[in-house]
């Protein structure tokens, strides 16, 4: 009898998302604090939009370098942190093959194997250091080896990422005639792109796409409309 082949559909991309959702988030949301932060400082100079694109291309180039530099800094920390594991293990099985020994044993118990088979197994393992270390490695400490590239690949990702959230709120003032438009512009444009973003980061890390979306924009309007009022209340001219 025929069958279907059986296709498990799964996202193995988690690292890359991560960075996304990482660069996007602070991209789409710092600036457009920024934004309609100077927008209620200077909201009665109608041409000081410029001002305003020019402090936001500043921050959009300063976020994207800190931001690209924090992730290549913990990827690199991350690849350190499992050769230093790895190293740990390999002088434990050396120095206390028994314990070793053992907590394999133990590890295998745990999937419900006959005390027979939990031996015979962990023979096997045992036997070449390697793959001793390799199992104890993700087994016991829950760690994968990191791929040699990964710094900087989320180095660049989050930059460019926060680069393209952060054009999103700054777009809108270099087509303005005025601080007030602008602002309008930046904040509909904005709102919606955050909408967009949370649906889509919702799709790919949990099972309420639209919750997410609604997350989104609630946080990132809240930090507008926190930078907006603590501005206009700064305002020395009110």
């Amino acid at each position: 009898m025929p069958q279907t082949p059986h296709i498990e559909k799964h996202f193995t991309s988690s690292e890359m998302v991560r960075d996304i959702v990482i660069g996007m988030s602070d991209g789409l949301t710092v600036p457009f604090a920024l934004a309609a932060g100077m927008s209620g400082a200077v909201a009665e100079i109608q041409t000081a939009y410029n001002l305003i694109i020019t402090a936001g291309l500043a921050e959009v180039a300063a976020g994207s370098i800190a931001m690209g530099l924090g992730g290549y800094l913990a990827a690199k920390t991350d690849a350190e942190h499992f050769v230093a594991e790895r190293q740990r293990e390999y002088d434990e099985i050396k120095e206390i093959p028994e314990k070793e020994f053992e907590e394999v044993a133990d590890v295998l118990r745990t999937y419900g194997l006959n005390e027979e088979m939990v031996i015979s197994v962990t023979n096997s393992i045992c036997a070449d250091e390697k793959r001793w270390v390799d199992f104890m490695m993700r087994f016991e400490l829950g760690l994968e080896e990191p791929d040699p590239r990964r710094a900087g690949k989320s180095a660049l990702t989050i930059a460019l990422s926060y680069i393209a959230g952060g054009m999103v709120p700054l777009t809108p003032y270099f087509f303005a005639h005025s601080v007030k438009e602008g602002l309008i512009g930046s904040v509909v444009v904005t709102l919606l792109a955050l909408f967009v973003f949370g649906y889509i980061k919702g799709r790919f890390t949990t099972t309420h796409p639209f919750r997410s979306a609604w997350q989104t924009v609630f946080v990132g309007g809240l930090a507008a409309a926190a930078a907006f009022l603590i501005a206009k209340w700064l305002d020395p001219s009110h």
